[in-house]
């Protein structure tokens, strides 16, 4: 892979969504032993060009993608999740159950797709990375 600038670079891209990404990162990295994959995308595409993935073997934990201004998170529940997460609907935000009632469910599970801004979602997104999988690394 060739990076010109690299991932330290394209930091500066996220603007003041930077202190969510690394809130939510932060938590990533000390609850979770995962193999962090970085892609720089190809020059001309703007959609999901830097992306970064956490995973554990062919299964991932969760997606970002970082865009001006704010970044995109992206997990996807299975059946299994979804029932947990509908259980615990009280521990989420109204905002975050609103992104989750709007998303489309698919045969292959539900693609939660979420902009954060800022660190308004973080708290919700940290209890459904919990939900997706247990953390498996003891902070």
């Amino acid at each position: 892979m060739q990076n010109i600038i690299g991932y330290e670079g394209f930091l500066a891209i996220l603007e003041g969504s930077k202190p969510a990404w690394d809130e939510l990162l932060s938590f990533i990295e000390q609850h979770y032993d995962m193999e962090i994959l970085w892609h720089e995308g190809k020059p001309n595409s703007e959609n999901r060009r830097y992306e970064l993935k956490y995973r554990r073997g062919s299964k991932t934990l969760i997606a970002l993608y970082m865009r001006k201004g704010y970044f995109i998170t992206i997990i996807v529940l299975g059946k299994v999740e979804r029932e947990k997460f509908e259980a615990h609907l009280d521990d989420f935000s109204q905002e975050f159950i609103g992104i989750y009632e709007k998303t489309e469910s698919y045969h292959d599970g539900k693609w939660l797709i979420v902009d954060i801004y800022d660190n308004t979602l973080i708290p919700d997104m940290i209890k459904l990375l919990q939900i997706k999988r247990k953390p498996n690394r003891k902070a």
